[in-house]
């Protein structure tokens, strides 16, 4: 298996640099895991992922179709009904999401302790002051 660093210079970085922006977006990973198994419409994943737009979800959907994660089928039935599945290539990346899923889940508290000390250090003004705030002891000019 080719290195990290072999594939970002190797014969076609752009691609590659390509697929991991898609992989890594804020959406793909949650479209692909809330798909799992089954056939869902539109509106089912919507409903499922809070916070994306009809539009996000379009684009997003859109593009793993495109690159073959998820395929889309419409019926011919009114009023018009389509759905969308995880291919075979989209369930190789599955395993991707659910390992991601899990690891966010065993550390999202330690990253939350983690920014918090971080943005403490980083703010001088301290917690709840906005930076160009004086402190209590210091005098307003």
């Amino acid at each position: 298996m080719p290195s990290m660093h072999q594939l970002c210079s190797g014969e076609s970085p752009e691609l590659f640099r390509s697929l991991m922006s898609r992989i890594g977006d804020k959406w793909t990973l949650l479209v692909i895991g809330v798909l799992g198994n089954d056939r869902l419409r539109f509106t089912e994943i919507a409903d499922t992922i809070p916070g994306i737009s009809r539009r996000m979800l379009t684009v997003t959907l859109r593009a793993l179709e495109r690159d073959g994660l998820l395929s889309r089928t419409v019926y011919a039935q009114v009023p018009p009904r389509v759905e969308y599945e995880v291919t075979d290539l989209g369930r190789s990346l599955q395993t991707v999401a659910f390992a991601v899923g899990d690891w966010v889940g065993d550390h999202q508290q330690t990253i939350v302790e983690n920014r918090r000390s971080f943005d403490a250090a980083a703010d001088p003004a301290g917690p709840g002051r906005q930076a160009d705030e004086p402190s209590s002891g210091a005098q307003a000019r």
